[in-house]
């Protein structure tokens, strides 16, 4: 029983020192003072989002109201039990392209 104990003590030892020492090396703030902003990569990454926003911009309206236009004519063709799921996802449709839209215009 006492070798357990004293096996236990110190692996409880040895575990609370090492979480220490991990503690204090991950959040020791280190200031670090480089100019990225003027890279190659960031300016050309900024103008690959820039692209894709405007080009999501042009397309989820018009991916979102072919989807609507899909969805009526399929509400047309279904029964009543069907027209609810059908109202339904015209209704996530209209919310997902509000959605995107919104979501691209906000940089």
């Amino acid at each position: 029983m006492v070798k357990i104990k004293n096996f236990i003590t110190a692996r409880f030892k040895m575990l609370s020192t090492l979480m220490l020492s991990a503690f204090f090396m991950l959040f020791k703030a280190v200031p670090t003072y480089a100019d990225i902003s003027g890279s190659p990569i960031v300016t050309g990454t900024e103008a690959l989002i820039n692209d894709v926003t405007t080009w999501l911009m042009v397309l989820a309206p018009i991916v979102g109201g072919l989807l609507i236009i899909y969805f009526c004519i399929r509400r047309s063709a279904a029964d009543e039990m069907d027209q609810k799921k059908w109202n339904t996802r015209i209704i996530a449709a209209v919310v997902s392209c509000i959605g995107a839209i919104l979501g691209v215009s906000v940089k």
